[in-house]
């Protein structure tokens, strides 16, 4: 049947379907604009109101949500997508356009568990406790997402959203599995962060090996082409770090934030240089203990369980390098982080900082699902913030390199892996962490390919007395030795 611009079908529910879809989750786009003001309306009118407000019958629900669908994304073009309601009627795409993906509606109010309350969290908790689904091309519905967070709705559109938001049924899935993160403590104490990162990388070893490489590598990788493979892609990155920062045999290098192991046992076998990581989380430790010990490399690195604020080995590194751990550390904590690794580092010694931040045109938003499910206290700031709190600290800049298409395309690989296992995943942890992190990673995917995020490698040197210790050229960045002492080739 026809309901204004409307293809409608009512076809028969399908079998189990899988997917994910994001909404807001490190901040941006949220206050300025798109749903988040609709918020105005809930104001005016009391809770009794609310009450006789929400629909009695499902063919009611049935024409509200159409409705609602209509005024949301009925300008959407190309509508490539479905959208499937819990009784079978189906919002088809626009005429001679496949659907990519179909959202799956399961219940009259999902709408409204996906948008109210209007904060970076309710979509995300209405797709992991199952309000919602996807069905086919993640991808394509995290575009979707985009397009509701950049577009712009005047003040009437968006008491009308409420309004007709409000008039569905307020229906509300029990959550099970471990549930959003509570933190106690000074935001980014130490103990704090502690728990953060407990919370974040103790899932389980078990399913991170499900989507990451093969040795362990939690960081965007260094692509040669879109379809280059993942374990050479982030090789490729270990060895463009260890070029930047022109180790040498016998060099002490230190990582902070180190992950499982990966970046100082490839510098200490390709690099020959002595190297110790440290991270937060023991399980980490554990499994690069393990890798280091079958690899025959103790007593050239290790790694400890230690805070970045305990270190107390002035001017004993010559290399430090830290990969997209800042995001950790905390906007007003920035200043201290950077004279902490400059007190570390001796006089000439370069600095590499590897971190994801936020396009400067976007306002951040907290909390998000993110900081609740996957990163907690999390904070992204613009790059010229980082940069003025290097310098204000003694660093000299000298190189800063975008690389946010290479993350686009490891987050696509970090998600297909990742669903490619859906069922070991749910036995590591359960199935709500598995829809959670699915659903991160799309988000992110999209972030990162609409320029909302960026991703910076910034090279930093400790001058001495004005010497920088730096050769005229960066010809050397682009010639990757084979192995240790080997000669050289050029990279591709």
């Amino acid at each position: 049947m026809e309901v204004g611009r409307l293809s409608l079908s009512r076809p028969g529910p399908k079998a189990l379907l899988k997917g994910r879809g994001p909404f807001n989750f490190f901040g941006g786009r949220g206050e300025k604009n798109g749903l988040s003001g609709i918020h105005l309306l809930g104001e005016l009118l009391g809770g009794a109101a609310m009450s006789t407000l929400q629909m009695q019958t499902q063919e009611a629900g049935v024409q509200t949500t159409l409705a609602l669908l209509e005024e949301l994304l009925g300008d959407y073009a190309p509508r490539d997508f479905a959208v499937r309601l819990w009784e079978g009627t189906t919002w088809e795409p626009a005429f001679a356009h496949p659907a990519r993906f179909t959202l799956v509606l399961k219940h009259p109010g999902s709408l409204r568990r996906m948008f109210w309350p209007p904060n970076g969290s309710g979509m995300g908790e209405a797709y992991i406790y199952d309000d919602f689904d996807i069905e086919g091309a993640c991808d394509a519905f995290s575009d979707l997402v985009v397009y509701l967070l950049e577009r712009p709705l005047g003040l009437w559109q968006r008491l009308h959203l409420a309004y007709n938001l409000w008039r569905l049924p307020s229906c509300r899935r029990p959550g099970h599995g471990r549930g959003p993160v509570h933190l106690s403590g000074r935001l980014h104490s130490p103990e704090r962060d502690r728990q953060a990162t407990s919370y974040h990388y103790d899932v389980s070893n078990d399913f991170y090996q499900l989507w990451l490489d093969r040795r362990m590598v939690y960081s965007c990788a260094c692509f040669a082409s879109p379809d280059d493979d993942l374990d050479n892609a982030q090789e490729r990155k270990m060895d463009y770090i260890c070029r930047k920062l022109r180790l040498q045999p016998g060099q002490r290098l230190l990582d902070v934030g180190c992950g499982w192991g990966g970046l100082i046992q490839y510098a200490a076998e390709r690099y020959g240089v002595k190297a110790v990581g440290i991270t937060l989380s023991q399980p980490q430790k554990e499994f690069a203990d393990e890798s280091i010990r079958r690899a025959g490399l103790q007593g050239r690195c290790r790694v400890e369980v230690r805070d970045y604020r305990e270190l107390d080995e002035p001017e004993g590194y010559d290399r430090l390098v830290s990969v997209c751990m800042f995001e950790h550390v905390g906007a007003d904590l920035l200043p201290a982080w950077f004279r902490q690794a400059g007190r570390l580092l001796r006089p000439g010694g370069t600095f590499l900082n590897q971190g994801i931040a936020l396009n400067p045109c976007e306002k951040p938003v907290r909390p998000t699902f993110s900081q609740q499910y996957i990163f907690p206290d999390g904070e992204l700031v613009p790059l010229h913030r980082a940069v003025r709190a290097a310098e204000e600290s003694g660093f000299e800049v000298r190189d800063v390199e975008s690389l946010r298409e290479h993350y686009v395309y490891t987050l696509r690989d970090w998600r297909r892996r990742l669903e490619a296992h859906i069922e070991e995943a749910c036995q590591a942890t359960d199935e709500p962490t598995y829809r959670a992190w699915r659903l991160y990673l799309a988000w992110a995917e999209a972030a990162f390919r609409s320029g909302m995020y960026n991703l910076y490698q910034t090279l930093m040197v400790k001058p001495d007395h004005g010497r920088s210790g730096l050769p005229l050229s960066r010809a050397d960045w682009y010639v990757r030795p084979s192995c240790v002492g080997t000669g050289s080739q050029a990279v591709p």
